[in-house]
């Protein structure tokens, strides 16, 4: 069965969604729709493409994502379809997608080129629609008129060097985990033995763990995630409050020589 994703900053309070779905199901009542979140803050596009980021390549190819966040965008962005990783993404040409991979894209349709609509609920007369007719089997090329590309944002950038891994807190989870953008693959190189320290809000560690349970609770881990992420929390507490760090704040990783 097609499946549909469902990412939006909608909230659950109000008709929003279900009147997505409902869209989406008048075209096609077969189409297996999965909601990744709906409380994704508003016009957020950085936490929106941390968690379409995190989780899409999980999904089989050839699924379809409907995003529908900031989907009022500015005045001249279009809608798009985009093929991505052998993925369908529907949404504003906002910045989000350029978030999500570093790979080329395969397609990009303005889906609002031919017999344009002028609405103020895009995620249900624009994208739906849209995201409904891929899901079912049609052609991306036929949705619309082909664009060469799409609007992307650069991340901000790990610095490394021998020396240091200079990084920074990029999400604030649900539990008050501090996620950041220090990888693994890069940490491991780096390490190749030698003794290290993480710094963060005043604080030095000098150890990662493999689980969070590993400490007691109201102590401090350090661990490196399932999206190989280093993350750090407060076991049974919540690590933003008590540490004082929030998004953007510096995280840096120190090598003995």
């Amino acid at each position: 069965m097609a499946i549909i994703t469902l990412l939006t900053d909608s909230g659950e309070s109000d008709h929003y969604v279900a009147a997505i779905k409902a869209r989406i199901l008048s075209v096609n009542p077969e189409l297996n729709l999965i909601d990744i979140s709906h409380k994704i803050a508003a016009s957020d596009i950085a936490h929106g493409a941390y968690v379409l980021k995190s989780v899409f390549r999980d999904f089989p190819k050839g699924t379809v994502h409907l995003v529908g966040v900031d989907s009022s965008g500015n005045r001249d962005d279009a809608y798009l379809a985009l093929q991505l990783e052998d993925h369908f993404f529907l949404g504003v040409d906002n910045g989000l997608f350029g978030l999500i991979s570093d790979q080329h894209h395969q397609n990009v349709i303005d889906i609002n080129s031919i017999n344009p609509i002028q609405t103020t609920f895009a995620e249900k007369d624009i994208l739906a629609p849209a995201a409904a007719r891929l899901a079912s089997g049609v052609a991306i090329t036929t949705l619309g008129k082909a664009l060469p590309d799409f609007r992307k944002m650069m991340n901000r950038q790990v610095k490394a060097t021998k020396r240091i891994i200079a990084g920074h807190v990029l999400r604030v989870d649900n539990f008050g985990n501090l996620i950041t953008n220090i990888v693994k693959q890069d940490f491991d190189i780096l390490t190749k033995g030698r003794s290290y320290t993480i710094q963060f809000g005043g604080e030095k560690f000098r150890r990662i763990h493999t689980n969070y349970f590993q400490t007691e609770q109201g102590e401090c881990f350090l661990i490196f995630n399932s999206l190989g992420l280093l993350e750090i929390g407060i076991y049974k507490g919540n690590a933003s409050e008590l540490l004082g760090l929030q998004y953007d704040s510096p995280v840096n990783v120190t090598f003995d020589e």
